[in-house]
């Protein structure tokens, strides 16, 4: 690690002192098919994220006006909310209180919108240990499930947690997210090559189920508290944001003369960032390493909030096609029992269910 360290500060940088920071259209078409499986027509998912992004914004200011009447954004509500909202107090406590979000989920949903094995039911909620990545994540479950799956929960040092962006964060990576769809791939893996269940996950697929999961959430009524609500369109809003600014900073579009930010301009990294900045609840740290992200893993980023719309594509077309004879936790359960799949195949299996 030390040699590569030296070499890529040696050796790499000044050699590629003066290139451009942005990959270009034809770079950028290759990564997307890499970490989405699918040809994308990029200025279509352009027009997509910002079409998002204002019906987003929309409804975040309908939720914001409940919580902090008049506030001048719903970021600003969302700062209220970190001083005045609901808190969990204390690390034992939030671990607790994290089990328990996703044992509720299973005890609604189990039965009703999915039909789960009895080790699939078992999930663990815990801290992560000091060094681990700053942002919440998931780790699936042994072979055998003699290791559970589990979310983890990185505290920084922090004993008072706001309730608001960790709900549908543990939807995301608990239940009905990652650990439904990446342990049920475990408990099926006879049924799946090891390619199909492991090494071969496509991000898009994986993240957009897990994206899809928050929607669901909000669907089936979880989510009717205005503070746990914008915390999630909060979530879905940085989604979109990404696909605006990974798109448009890595193929230099104009930002759109309808946007409320810079219209007619020509994006850039620094743009980017500022854009990143105002529409997100996220510290500037956090902020500045996502921009690292985008620039150094160019079309990952946007599997999230494209995969998400690959899922309910897939959903809407099943159900136009079965009509009446849709049902959706059957659906539910063969769409989670496909292994990944890239984006353009994941919508044709889907479609058929």
């Amino acid at each position: 690690v030390a040699a590569l360290r030296d070499w890529m500060r040696d050796v790499y940088a000044p050699a590629i002192e003066g290139a451009p920071d942005v990959v270009g259209r034809e770079r950028y078409a290759r990564w997307v098919r890499y970490f989405n499986g699918t040809d994308l027509d990029l200025d279509e998912a352009y027009a997509y994220g910002w079409s998002e992004y204002h019906r987003l914004l929309g409804e975040m200011r309908t939720e914001a006006e409940k919580i902090l009447p008049g506030a001048a954004t719903p970021w600003v509500a969302l700062a209220h909310l970190d001083e005045h909202g609901t808190h969990i107090e204390g690390v034992d406590e939030v671990q607790r209180w994290l089990q328990s979000v996703m044992d509720e989920a299973i005890e609604k949903l189990d039965g009703t919108h999915f039909d789960l094995a009895e080790r699939v039911r078992r999930v663990e909620s815990r801290i992560a240990p000091p060094g681990s990545a700053a942002a919440p994540y998931y780790t699936p479950p042994s072979d055998d499930f003699s290791r559970p799956g589990c979310t983890w929960l990185p505290t920084m040092g922090q004993t008072r947690f706001p309730v608001y962006d960790l709900v549908s964060t543990w939807y995301h990576e608990g239940v009905p997210g990652h650990h439904l769809q990446l342990a049920q791939w475990k408990h099926i893996a006879g049924n799946l090559s090891r390619y199909q269940a492991s090494v071969g996950m496509v991000s898009a697929n994986a993240e957009g189920w897990a994206l899809y999961a928050e929607r669901l959430m909000d669907e089936l009524g979880f989510l009717t508290d205005p503070e746990r609500r914008l915390g999630y369109l909060d979530a879905q809003m940085m989604r979109a944001a990404r696909v605006i600014i990974d798109i448009g900073m890595h193929l230099e579009l104009t930002i759109p003369e309808d946007s409320p930010f810079h219209p007619g301009e020509r994006w850039t990294p620094e743009l980017a960032q500022e854009f990143f900045g105002a529409h997100s609840s996220r510290p500037a740290d956090f902020v500045e390493s996502e921009l690292t992200r985008y620039l150094s893993m160019p079309g990952q980023a946007i599997g999230y909030k494209l995969g998400e719309r690959a899922w309910l594509t897939g959903r809407e077309q099943a159900r136009e096609r079965r009509g009446d004879a849709f049902d959706l936790k059957t659906w539910h359960m063969a769409a989670l029992s496909q292994g990944s799949l890239g984006l353009d195949d994941l919508v044709d299996e889907l479609s058929q269910l």
